[in-house]
């Protein structure tokens, strides 16, 4: 009986020892799976989203209206950038409007802005991938990306926009024909979005209705109306129509940069500045300045580098478990 029983004992530890050394190594194979599938994830969301960095306006940065035929305004309105007309030549109602920027008619730097107008709409215009919306945008919350419309947008009541924490969040809304805003409605901005990452490309003209808060920059192909009252925080921008203005605000606020200087004892500064997703440090000593630029990846709604930490981690216990597994079996034999 005793014999049985020492006989037995080294067949049990055996199993043992094998189902451990198994259920190790299935474990690592599937921790690398994992590990796999997250990290393409990420890569795929990242490409597929790469569309939502934004749109470079060039010279036309710094005007608040850009229009191809007439500008006309009605009422003390007041505009934060520069006014551009080309190739019309009217420009009515200032005063009573009022604008802190150059107004430049038919002239050399009114027609270099529209020229660059025209290459962010197209760039605009030809972002693929936009995910379908329905016509009206009221009442509903929208993270970073591309959102495309065959035919109009319009917004009734409230639309949020989330940036999920990232101030380089981009929006882009793609409407095949107009964009129309109901009285007394209202773009919010929310969790770091920012007025100058949104961009409205439409296909033929816009309406702002009375006492809207409107924000982001306005591409019309054709013309633009923004009625009694009502607020942009952005840009109107007509490519071979008229802005027509009435007792309108309209700012052009940029993107928010942050600046954060160190001092060491030993003399040396650093100083990083964060603007638009990428960050700046510029580091002196000695006389002598090291300058650094990091850009990040464009936000798309996903956060991509938590995808990717948790891709490595898992492959790291994969791997571990894996190699684990081969050590007690090797041990074993």
């Amino acid at each position: 009986m005793s014999s049985t029983a020492r006989s037995t004992f080294p067949s049990l530890e055996g199993s043992r020892w094998k189902n451990s050394h198994q259920v190790l190594h299935r474990t690592g194979v599937v921790f690398t799976i994992a590990a796999v599938l997250t990290l393409t994830v990420a890569f795929v969301t990242s490409s597929a989203f790469g569309v939502t960095t934004s749109i470079d306006l060039g010279s036309a940065t710094s005007y608040s209206v850009l229009a191809g035929s007439t500008i006309t305004n009605t009422g003390p309105s007041t505009i934060a950038g520069d006014v551009g007309l080309s190739p019309g030549t009217a420009i009515t109602g200032f005063p009573p409007g009022l604008t802190a920027g150059a107004v430049n008619a038919a002239n050399g730097a009114a027609g270099t802005a529209k020229s660059d107008f025209t290459t962010a709409y197209n760039d605009a215009a030809g972002r693929t991938g936009g995910l379908p919306i329905v016509a009206d945008l009221g009442g509903t919350t929208l993270t970073a990306g591309v959102y495309n419309s065959g035919s109009s947008i319009g917004v009734t009541g409230t639309l949020t926009l989330n940036a999920e924490g990232h101030s380089d969040a981009v929006f882009i809304f793609q409407a095949g024909s107009t964009l129309t805003t109901a009285p007394a409605s209202s773009i919010v901005l929310e969790n770091g979005a920012q007025a100058c990452n949104v961009f409205w490309q439409v296909g033929s003209s816009a309406t702002v209705d009375t006492t809207t808060t409107f924000v982001g920059t306005i591409m019309a192909s054709t013309s633009i109306s923004v009625l009694n009252g009502a607020t942009i925080s952005g840009r109107l921008f007509a490519d071979t129509g008229a802005v027509t203005l009435e007792n309108n605000v309209i700012t052009t606020p940029p993107c928010d940069i942050a600046t954060s200087t160190t001092t060491t004892a030993g003399g040396s500064t650093t100083t990083s500045t964060s603007s638009g997703g990428s960050t700046t440090t510029s580091t002196s000593s000695g006389g002598s300045t090291t300058t650094t630029t990091i850009p990040s990846l464009p936000h798309t709604g996903t956060n991509t580098p938590l995808l990717v930490g948790i891709g490595i981690a898992l492959g790291t216990l994969g791997g571990t478990a894996v190699m684990t597994a081969r050590r007690l079996r090797v041990r074993r034999n």
